[in-house]
């Protein structure tokens, strides 16, 4: 599996964590890991630690968010841009094995199709403020 494919997927893992607790988030994740065809038990598991890897620091990411996001607050925020923005952070902030300028041009490209008009320039911006303050 392609690192563009397995990021999407885990960005729809983080997603469904907004929704779905507990055994349900785990139940849900499963169902939507078996729908993908050809998904190898490995690419199984690297998308599924580093979902819980973005989750084991979303405490950290979230504060990081609440403070350069000027006027939105990631509970005002669209899910689906939060979602991208806490798999970017996670990546810039913890995962050296990705490039910055990697983890955001990604993050934009999926904004571009799963988000709203403005997702793409508001992902950007705000990943933008991440970058400036390391």
């Amino acid at each position: 599996m392609y690192r563009r494919e397995a990021r999407e997927h885990v960005f729809k893992l983080v997603f469904l964590k907004d929704f779905y607790k507990g055994e349900d988030y785990v139940r849900q994740c499963g169902n939507y890991l078996d729908q993908i065809p050809d998904l190898t038990e490995d690419d199984r598991r690297e998308v599924l630690g580093k979902a819980e890897a973005v989750f084991l620091h979303s405490e950290e990411i979230d504060e990081m968010l609440n403070r350069l996001s000027e006027g939105w607050k990631t509970k005002r925020m669209n899910r689906v841009d939060l979602s991208l923005l806490r798999l970017a952070v996670y990546e810039i902030q913890y995962d050296d094995s990705i490039p910055d300028k990697v983890a955001v041009n990604e993050a934009v490209e999926l904004a571009k199709i799963y988000g709203g008009d403005d997702s793409p320039a508001f992902v950007n911006a705000i990943l933008g403020k991440i970058m400036k303050e390391q």
